[in-house]
């Protein structure tokens, strides 16, 4: 990305304000910020899902491909509500079936297996069965790791998480992470982790891009961004963080 920049057509302010940033591939970034900070925004350009009348300037490059990226091909997307990502009259196997069968030319029995095959990396259990069920049959934590299957059916090259842990509970949220982390370990994906949650991400991206008010403040390998951060912004979500070890805020009251 270079001077990349994206206003909305009813915004004066852009939701992007001329961002460089290199994503290399066969890594794990995380873009962190809060909301508004233009993340998602950053996700939706890359994957080519602006809204129409949105205005882009600055170059979004591709050297690896030499073409922009095919979406289902090329990358996979990950939205932040499993629900909403999923068509709740089609079963399990359809929609995961459907991407393999249109990008990598495989009949419906070839995609079907691979889907069955998806479905038990991602760790649903007994797939055979979850490949009749539709998406309300499935707690949300099971729905993410469909949408998650879905995504990677076509063996993208690119997987964009976009806020996919934040509408889960801590336990299922540590679970998906791993899931995710393991999936483009093995087939050596590039993964775009999207979050508010800098602990989280911390855990096991490569790197971090900050984000605030539009613009990149600050990207680095993780232990440098953590232990020495450039950004007084970064600094300050650094020391907003809390966790099970931090001391609760009202022990001096109950004392």
């Amino acid at each position: 990305m270079r001077q990349l920049s994206v206003t909305y057509s009813r915004g004066r302010n852009a939701a992007l304000d001329r961002v460089d940033l290199d994503i290399a591939a066969g890594e794990r970034l995380a873009i962190i910020g809060e909301s508004g900070s233009g993340k998602s925004t950053l996700a939706r350009a890359l994957a080519g899902l602006l809204p129409e009348g949105a205005k882009v300037q600055g170059e979004l490059l591709w050297p690896a491909l030499g073409h922009p990226p095919r979406p289902g091909r090329d990358f996979g997307l990950v939205f932040q509500d499993p629900g909403s990502s999923l068509n709740p009259v089609l079963t399990i196997g359809e929609q995961i079936a459907e991407g393999a069968r249109r990008h990598l030319g495989l009949s419906w029995k070839q995609a079907y297996i691979r889907a069955e095959e998806l479905l038990g990396r991602v760790r649903i259990p007994q797939p055979d069965k979850a490949m009749r069920a539709f998406p309300h049959q499935l707690s949300g934590g099971q729905r993410q790791r469909v949408a998650i299957a879905a995504a990677i059916a076509a063996k993208p090259a690119l997987l964009i998480a976009d806020e996919a842990t934040s509408a889960l509970d801590v336990v299922v949220q540590a679970e998906i992470v791993g899931l995710l982390d393991g999936l483009v370990r093995e087939d050596g994906m590039t993964l775009l982790f999207i979050t508010h949650d800098i602990a989280l991400a911390s855990g096991f991206v490569d790197r971090i891009a900050v984000f605030h008010n539009a613009r990149l403040v600050e990207a680095g390998p993780v232990r440098s961004v953590l232990s020495a951060p450039e950004s007084d912004y970064t600094a300050a979500l650094i020391a907003s963080h809390r966790d099970l070890a931090t001391p609760p805020l009202i022990a001096e009251v109950l004392a």
